[in-house]
């Protein structure tokens, strides 16, 4: 018997750093986010020796340990024993035995959420194995514990809820982790214009997200009022790109992705950075009206929003600086487990 489960990475169209506490539970928070075909996923292989066995991307790198009711985290292991030191521990379990392999269609580090979905992928595999009673609000929530309360790993909320729900959603965040996600249901050629005017390119450089999530927190705490009123700002571009999709005003999102990317360089210093600033520049030369990091920035994955038929002569434009064009679909469908 092998259990599978697969969860999708996303891209964040705005309101990105409003779902990280402590803004989110002070002000309130708002993502729009839509899900793409990369995905992060998991097999497990129940064994009967008493050892567990953790197998990235299906390589050498394996970690092989006695079942324990509770294991040590080990550095590169940190997501798969979070997620089953929480599980044992959540749902009272004896010591399981087991192989749990991962694979993610795109770099950790890229900005489209790959520690988080494979987090919710890592969990999904252990619903179905064990048929444990959570819903998708369920899943999503103890996801975002086990990464930010269990390992302390900054970050927001975004990710797993997009990842576990799947689709193009406007999702809120309130005080004491309240999470309200509500699907656009757009036309199908609103959906298709939007896939075939963004473009989505790897800038070939990953970043530690922490550390810029990091600098952010510090200037909410510290009420550093450039940063929080970017973060205001950055919540309306949220409201604003909802309000363009569902009224079919796809115009306007070059326009509200420029208002998104000019506050979200205010939020901390290390957001942007000479490579990044150069790319945006070449593509907006070339006819994009607009685009972003994704992500926290740094570097990974920007988009850009090309009009008319301007997407072939940016692409061919930013290529040149040395990244890569990743073609891609929206998702609808969210969190998948099977078992075989």
């Amino acid at each position: 018997m092998i259990i599978r489960s697969k969860a999708p990475l996303r891209i964040g169209l705005a309101g990105g750093g409003t779902d990280v506490s402590p803004y989110s539970d002070l002000f309130g928070g708002a993502i729009l986010n839509a899900t793409i075909d990369l995905y992060a996923y998991a097999s497990l292989e129940p064994l009967n020796n008493g050892e567990i066995e953790f197998v990235i991307d299906g390589t050498a790198n394996v970690l092989k340990t006695k079942s324990e009711k509770e294991l040590a985290i080990v550095e590169g292991f940190e997501l798969f024993i979070g997620v089953y030191n929480r599980i044992i521990k959540q749902f009272k379990l004896e010591p399981l035995s087991f192989r749990l392999t991962s694979y993610i269609e795109a770099p950790q580090g890229s900005g489209l959420g790959t520690s988080s979905t494979l987090v919710v992928s890592l969990l999904g595999a252990f619903v179905e194995w064990l048929k444990l009673p959570l819903g998708k609000y369920d899943i999503a929530h103890l996801a975002y514990e086990i990464e930010r309360v269990d390992l302390k790993m900054s970050g927001g909320k975004q990710d797993q809820y997009a990842a576990t729900f799947g689709g193009i959603n406007y999702i809120e965040f309130f005080e004491k982790d309240k999470v309200i996600v509500n699907p656009l249901q757009l036309k199908p050629e609103i959906i298709y214009e939007l896939e075939n005017n963004l473009l989505l390119y790897f800038t070939a450089t990953q970043r530690l997200s922490a550390n810029i999530i990091n600098e952010q927190v510090k200037n909410v705490n510290e009420k550093n009022t450039k940063s929080v009123d970017a973060m205001h700002n950055l919540k309306q571009q949220a409201h604003q790109m909802k309000d363009a999709l569902l009224r079919g005003e796809l115009n306007k999102i070059g326009e509200i992705l420029q208002f998104g990317w000019k506050n979200k360089k205010d939020m901390a210093n290390s957001i942007s950075n000479s490579l990044i600033d150069s790319i945006y520049k070449l593509a907006l030369e070339n006819g994009a009206t607009g685009g972003k990091i994704s992500g926290a920035g740094g570097g990974g994955f920007m988009f850009f929003y090309c009009p008319a038929v301007t997407k072939i002569k940016v692409a061919k434009a930013i290529e040149t600086i040395g990244g890569n064009i990743q073609p891609f679909k929206f998702t609808q469908q969210g969190l998948v487990t099977w078992t075989i």
